[in-house]
């Protein structure tokens, strides 16, 4: 098996520069019921200055996995409906986070298509809730490490993917910062917008 991805990984890189370097990088969680992976195929930066960010104002109970180190798991409950995972970045106690908002299904499908009701492959993990239902991920993940020895990330094969750069989804606030990330022609990507060539 490949070496997982360690805490240094996350350390080394801005947030910005983390949600690029994320794609392409497998997502493991070897659950129990089984292992599910998935290949990240879009991101999305938040950062503190960022007014859509949620440590933008102040620490509270429920961004505060937010400031701990990078490489820890920022889980949240949104719309009373579904998680999202973040994998938290830049220094301790700086409050940004990447969110992981797609992934390319590649272990554990038939596990996967049980969790999320579904057979539709492109549909698995295709946007930050169904990719949280997928991979068996839920609130119990908050503060976890992204390298622990049942959730974690694999390097990826192509260190020099063909990047495009868009402006975020489903927000109002800081909506028009290229924070968004993705593969450029994966299937699997949540949504096709406005398109920008990442800088290098």
């Amino acid at each position: 098996m490949q070496d997982i991805l360690p805490k240094e990984f996350f350390e080394k890189y801005d947030t910005l520069s983390l949600a690029r370097h994320l794609l392409g990088c497998t997502l493991v969680h070897n659950s129990p019921e089984g292992l599910t992976a998935g290949i990240i195929v879009e991101t999305e930066a938040y950062l503190q200055n960022d007014p859509a960010c949620h440590a933008y104002r102040k620490k509270t109970p429920r961004n505060a996995a937010m400031f701990e180190k990078p490489g820890i798991s920022y889980v949240y409950f949104i719309y009373g409906v579904y998680h999202c995972f973040n994998i938290v970045s830049g220094q301790k106690d700086t409050g940004e986070a990447v969110l992981i908002r797609a992934l390319e299904p590649v272990d554990g499908i038939e596990l996967m298509q049980q969790r999320r009701g579904t057979t539709q492959l492109k549909n698995l993990c295709s946007g930050p809730g169904k990719l949280v239902t997928a991979m068996g991920i839920n609130r119990d993940f908050n503060f976890l490490p992204v390298y622990s020895h049942h959730f974690y990330c694999l390097p990826p094969k192509d260190e020099n993917p063909e990047i495009v750069t868009t402006t975020r989804i489903g927000i109002t606030r800081g909506a028009d910062l290229l924070y968004r990330f993705y593969l450029k022609g994966n299937q699997f990507v949540s949504k096709i917008v406005k398109e920008k060539p990442a800088a290098p």
